[in-house]
């Protein structure tokens, strides 16, 4: 008897399977924002606007995703941002220029887990939150006040920038140059605002988050 199979449903079969994990980015702000992914791009994202973005998980995988304010660009995708700029292109393939408020995510990694933070290393510029759909463990830096008592050596159009970004020395910028660190009065003041977010290079283990792998995340800019 002949098989019922047609050859394209034998090579459907055959090809590897997709995953991804999709992250669905809202601006809650007032305002336009430029949201950028390395991987994914960037684009413009007027307020209440969500941008889905879906990243393939087929093997582990690291990203960043992170808002810019006050872009102009051309019709070719180039211009500039006051923050978190990424070498004046629309579509981002290189990081963010400080300050930016930055989440980092890394998924299908050992155990079959996601790894995800808000990160202050770079400064601040937008307030930002993370909420996986699955149940796990929820993280905002909604910290409004950093800019308002940003110390004024750190303070930079649109947004508040990190210590290591203004002194780049060892004391603050810790593994970037080979050296270990300790908390500063600097990070103190991002721990204070955001205390689950990461504000000094060596730490990560009091802002990393862990689930399981497989689900979308929620990330909301002004939550």
């Amino acid at each position: 008897m002949k098989s019922s199979s047609s050859p394209l449903l034998i090579l459907l079969a055959l090809l590897p399977i997709s995953y991804a994990t999709t992250f669905h980015i809202t601006n809650n702000c007032p305002y336009t924002i430029w949201p950028a992914a390395t991987p994914g791009g960037g684009l413009a994202l007027h307020s209440s606007q969500t941008w889905t973005l879906p990243i393939s998980t087929s093997a582990a995988t690291s990203g960043q995703i992170w808002a810019r304010t006050n872009c102009s660009f051309n019709s070719a995708g180039r211009g500039t941002c006051l923050s978190g700029d990424c070498n004046g292109n629309l579509y981002c393939k290189s990081a963010a220029s400080p300050p930016a408020t930055i989440v980092k995510y890394s998924l299908n990694q050992y155990g079959a887990n996601d790894f995800y933070s808000i990160s202050l290393c770079d400064g601040f510029n937008v307030p930002v939150g993370v909420v996986p759909t699955s149940d796990c463990g929820a993280v905002r830096c909604a910290g409004h006040d950093i800019m308002r008592e940003c110390p004024t050596e750190l303070r930079a159009p649109g947004g508040c920038r990190s210590a290591c970004d203004v002194f780049k020395t060892a004391e603050y910028c810790c593994n970037r140059v080979g050296k270990s660190c300790w908390p500063t009065k600097y990070s103190a003041f991002f721990k204070s605002l955001c205390p689950n977010c990461s504000t000094y290079p060596e730490d990560d283990p009091t802002s990393t988050n862990i689930c399981s792998s497989g689900g979308d995340y929620k990330i909301t800019f002004c939550p």
